[in-house]
């Protein structure tokens, strides 16, 4: 043949390398999966932000997520910068664990907050004690999260105490152990504003099979279990008395009774009156003074303040040996008695044979003691 021509063998060649290509890959999740794991993730952290504004006292708004599927390897590409990885594991109600990434710099004016900053200058390397506040804001909003699983799923949702860090993604360093650089994770960004102090992506990372899992627990929350339909009652055989001379059969024969006929119960008129009652007479019980030894042995607590005070937790952190305290009341003040935590009396310290004391100098009245308890 000429050769500005193919053979029928070349022609099967190319078609054959040019089949594969045209095959469609199966999505790992599709749009319904999305959307589920959408609406899950908006409805958790939309709680959680609500947790996050009152422990920062400042406006924080998490806005629609965005889910795709991805690997850890490629997260460390696409986001080469250190990040408070908070590792989450559920241990009952779900299976599997799942993970939070925030920024440094975001987890930074977290924990400046927490401290009773202003977040408007935080700091460089999140120190311990920063790192102990900021912890403490993400297992308040990862509880918080596991409430609202529990919610969506209408089942029990347990977590373990949640897991902080700060990895670096571009170093390489091991992120998690329940998930492998290689396999298949959902990520679900949302927008987080805190005020006007931070603006920025945070991830939720999800192994693939705890994706499906919850997307099932969503589709099947609503579904009633399936009623097992009772056995029927099988009657009892009755007992068969032998005649006399005759001996009993060793397997008598049980046929069950006919069905019973449906009866039609006579209408009867019933005479309906409304009840009557005899009237009430008010009656005056006298107290009994000598019940007042029925619980003349009851142990109740007795406590002396010398006076209170608010601390931030920035001022708690700083407290040291030698730290000196100010309270609400001048020295000299009188001090409260307190019974069961209620005022009852107030008093002086004094020093009895190098014991501390407190000498009586007033009862409050009782005015004043029914204030108190309401």
């Amino acid at each position: 043949m000429s050769d500005s021509f193919l053979s029928q063998e070349e022609i099967d060649a190319l078609l054959r390398s040019e089949a594969p290509s045209q095959q469609t890959v199966e999505p790992l999740l599709s749009d319904m999966e999305r959307d589920a794991l959408g609406e899950i993730g908006n409805m958790s952290m939309g709680s959680a932000a609500t947790t996050l504004s009152v422990l920062l006292n400042k406006t924080v708004q998490i806005t629609t997520p965005k889910v795709d599927v991805t690997m850890l390897d490629q997260l460390r590409t696409e986001y080469p910068l250190p990040y408070l990885i908070i590792e989450v594991k559920y241990t009952e109600g779900i299976p599997g664990t799942n993970l939070l990434a925030i920024h440094e710099r975001d987890a930074g004016v977290i924990a400046d907050l927490m401290m009773g900053n202003d977040g408007v200058n935080p700091p460089q390397e999140i120190s311990e004690i920063y790192m102990s506040a900021v912890s403490e804001a993400m297992n308040q909003m990862m509880g918080t999260t596991a409430t609202s699983l529990s919610n969506i799923f209408k089942k029990r949702v347990e977590i373990a105490p949640p897991k902080v860090g700060i990895i670096n993604l571009s170093e390489g360093e091991p992120i998690t152990d329940a998930i492998l650089p290689g396999d298949n994770v959902v990520k679900i960004s949302f927008r987080m504003e805190i005020g006007d102090l931070v603006d920025s992506e945070i991830m939720l990372i999800l192994p693939l099979n705890l994706a499906r899992s919850m997307v099932d627990g969503l589709l099947h929350a609503d579904t009633p279990p399936t009623p097992t339909a009772a056995p029927a009652p099988v009657p009892a055989p009755q007992a068969v008395r032998p005649a006399a001379g005759r001996t009993a059969s060793p397997s008598p024969t049980y046929a069950p009774p006919p069905p019973a006929m449906p009866r039609t119960i006579p209408e009867q008129h019933v005479s309906v009156q409304p009840a009557q009652f005899a009237p009430l007479r008010q009656t005056t019980i006298h107290a009994v003074d000598s019940n007042i030894d029925m619980i003349m042995d009851v142990s109740l607590q007795v406590t002396v303040e010398l006076g209170r005070t608010r601390k931030l937790i920035r001022e708690i952190l700083e407290l040291a040996p030698g730290s000196v305290v100010e309270l609400d009341k001048l020295a000299g003040e009188p001090v409260d008695i307190l019974v069961n935590g209620k005022i009852v009396a107030k008093g002086e310290v004094v020093v009895i044979d190098e014991n501390f004391g407190v000498r009586i100098t007033g009862i409050v009245s009782q005015q004043e003691r029914a204030t108190t308890l309401q």
